[in-house]
């Protein structure tokens, strides 16, 4: 019998396997192109790295969603099976596939941003203006917060700050080998397991994939890296984080809990909070919020005589705690 779980399961595993296979070929690509990371004085490794993995994350993304267009169009009684399971469990594909296809373009929007930041260094105000140019498109396809306030500008202020927010904090995590790819597969699984429960399939399919797409990543990048996600990859997994807290209805009428509308903020609690803690260090030493420096949680454990790979892990765990939580309000 295929139910709604089979095919979140075949979406993660699709997204795995070309992003783990893809890497080697974008690794390729982005040493001809010179999209690499040369070692410098903040940097903790010496030798050249492709900046490949949001290259191969946004491949194993879309890798699902291409073969269930195939397996849509398959002839003859398998397709017709296969049709009918998919619209028995309400996963119609044309049901929102405008709406997806606006946040796959953001997310591709995304990416290019990235890759022009990694090859270029762009000044802030012009990665700021094309964040931004992207977050609008998105929210004039209806991807907005209200948070129960009937105001159309006020929508749109909440969630260009919320993207621009997560894109920014996951930014900032890339700063040890597997620690902004882990927390973006930490967190897309609690978003993908609890908009499963509520029969949200969208939600479902995009967090397995990402996190599907992650793990394929993951063995690339931690604990020694032969590719990086780079600001393509880390813009990319901020977007999708972020769309993916926005897209579910969190209070409804099944579950009325009053905290279920900081499901989002727990599941995120660690890269926004780490965000939060630097921004203010900056603020306080007079520097500008966007220009890095070593006072990351994971460079604070390391100075505290924790290796760079166990810090990271314990950073995963407490992700995964303060994230469990939401759970509990759901």
């Amino acid at each position: 019998m295929i139910t709604p779980f089979i095919f979140y399961l075949a979406t993660g595993l699709i997204a795995f396997a070309v992003s783990l296979a893809s890497l080697p070929l974008w690794r390729v690509v982005c040493e001809r192109i010179g999209l690499v990371d040369d070692p410098g004085a903040r940097k903790i490794h010496s030798a050249t790295i492709p900046l490949a993995g949001g290259f191969a994350v946004l491949a194993g993304i879309l890798a699902p969603f291409l073969v269930a267009g195939a397996v849509w169009l398959l002839p003859g009684a398998t397709g017709a099976a296969l049709r009918e399971a998919i619209l028995t469990h309400g996963l119609h594909p044309g049901r929102r596939a405008g709406e997806l296809g606006v946040i796959l373009l953001g997310g591709l929007g995304m990416l290019v941003i990235g890759a022009l930041d990694d090859k270029y260094e762009l000044p802030p105000r012009w990665k700021f203006a094309g964040q931004l140019a992207i977050v609008l498109l998105v929210a004039s396809a209806k991807v907005r917060i209200t948070l129960f306030v009937p105001s159309v500008a006020f929508s749109y202020a909440i969630t260009c700050l919320w993207i621009l927010s997560v894109i920014n904090a996951f930014n900032f995590m890339d700063n040890m080998n597997g620690l902004c790819a882990g927390l973006g597969a930490i967190g897309a699984a609690y978003f993908a397991v609890l908009a499963a429960a509520q029969g949200q399939y969208l939600v479902a399919v995009l967090g397995a994939g990402t996190m599907g797409a992650l793990l394929g990543f993951l063995p690339h990048n931690f604990p020694r890296a032969s590719a990086f996600l780079g600001d393509a990859g880390s813009h990319l997994v901020g977007y999708l984080l972020a769309i993916m807290a926005i897209l579910p209805h969190y209070y409804t009428a099944k579950n009325p809990h009053p905290w279920a509308v900081l499901i989002p903020l727990l599941i995120l609690a660690v890269p926004l909070g780490d965000m939060a803690w630097v921004v203010v260090i900056r603020w306080r030493l007079g520097q500008p919020f966007y220009v890095g420096d070593n006072n990351h949680l994971s460079h604070r454990l390391v100075r505290g005589g924790r290796s760079r790979p166990a810090a990271v892990m314990l950073i995963w765990a407490l992700a995964l705690g303060i994230g469990a939580i939401s759970l509990l309000v759901q």
